[in-house]
């Protein structure tokens, strides 16, 4: 028997990676499109960019996220092939709201100690998202870091590229009094606000491996719910509608209000009807649990919409019944108008260094028993 390297005395295993390759390979291959150079290991991951000699005027679109403390529920649960879902959702359907249509995405997990079949599920997920949005995982890098994590923890984070043509780029000056605000529902919390998840699981003593009676499932499952993805059925809108989306916003960090107020330009603004939708259960379920109206919460999960499109007035039957068609469930949120001016502590005209438009969640939602604020 041969001795451990010193690096394996140190808590590093190299050939653990190489296994959790192994595992990940056949999944990450079925993500390549014909445009990927090369497999998996390479030192870069390569993609041939001479289909973009077409465009007129190419415009490069690059986001990069994570997935945050909702990592942490799927340790919990020792259910990791979900997270991946929620990487790609968080980044991709970024790319999708400047109009641009996903190419390639990278990933990276950091973690203590790396267990193939672990780092497998995760890329797996990973890799089955992007699939699934017409997205190549063209390469990765997995990080042991003992002494810094635990054994059974872990991060993941991504990055992505893609294409728009630039007149065809979706951005606010395309927005105008009048336009059709158009929500998509979410699945669940999607990947926000999980620090008070698990801050109001933990005061209430709940355990995530045991069934709620508003769930049909464990708690923890009910919280892994992977994120809706919109890229696919966004990106076959822009080529069946041209001209019909004047802009996007992906419901993320911050709510309703700060990432509309992102897309509207200054002077317009947005009453969002909250009566024309229900919050899902867990968003309820979780908001009394901590003694919070949905109010108190909307600047911190998605409400139950994920992605958001301001839509030509003239179009907005069609393209509701384009992503209906494609699996999403949509419904009319509000309608742009001018800015009056008059601010109120509901206003929200700006975020992440944006000043936009404003915007309002007014009335009461649907079938709840919580007060919207």
């Amino acid at each position: 028997m041969s001795l451990p390297s010193p690096y394996q005395s140190s808590g590093v295993d190299t050939s653990a990676g190489d296994r959790a390759v192994d595992l990940m390979k056949a999944a990450l291959t079925r993500s390549h499109s014909p445009r990927v150079i090369g497999g998996v290991g390479g030192f870069a991951g390569l993609y041939d960019a001479s289909f973009l000699t077409s465009y007129r005027a190419p415009i490069l679109a690059t986001s990069t996220d994570g997935v945050g403390t909702k990592v942490a529920i799927a340790q919990a649960m020792d259910v990791h092939d979900t997270i991946g879902y929620d990487l790609v959702g968080m980044v991709v359907d970024d790319i999708v709201v400047v109009g641009a249509t996903p190419l390639f995405m990278t990933d990276y997990i950091a973690c203590g100690k790396v267990v193939p079949q672990r780092i497998a599920d995760i890329v797996r997920g990973i890799a089955e998202a992007a699939e699934s949005c017409g997205v190549s995982v063209v390469g990765g890098e997995t990080a042991e870091h003992p002494g810094l994590l635990e054994p059974d923890e872990y991060d993941v984070a991504g990055a992505a590229t893609g294409v728009v043509e630039a007149d065809l780029m979706l951005d606010p000056s395309k927005v105008r009094a009048g336009d059709v605000v158009i929500a998509m529902g979410s699945s669940g919390l999607h990947s926000n606000g999980f620090s008070l998840v698990r801050k109001i699981v933990a005061d209430q003593g709940w355990d995530l491996h045991a069934a709620r009676p508003d769930f049909s499932r464990e708690l923890g499952l009910e919280l892994l719910e992977p994120t809706m993805l919109y890229t696919s059925a966004v990106v076959e809108l822009m080529a069946t509608h041209p001209g019909s989306l004047h802009m996007l916003s992906h419901v993320t960090g911050g709510g309703i209000a700060q990432n509309l107020s992102r897309v509207i330009p200054r002077g317009l603004s947005v009453d969002v009807d909250r009566s024309t939708w229900s919050p899902p259960t867990v968003m309820q379920v979780l908001a009394d649990a901590g003694g919070f109206s949905l109010g108190q919460v909307e600047d911190t999960w998605n409400m139950g919409i994920g992605m958001m499109a301001v839509v030509d007035p003239t179009e907005a039957t069609a393209v509701s019944a384009a992503l209906e068609k494609s699996g999403h469930r949509v419904w009319q949120v509000g309608v742009v108008g001018d800015d009056d001016g008059e601010m109120s502590p509901e206003t929200t005209t700006s975020a992440k260094g944006v000043e936009g438009g404003a915007i309002r969640l007014v009335g009461t939602y649907a079938d709840s028993s919580s007060a919207s604020s």
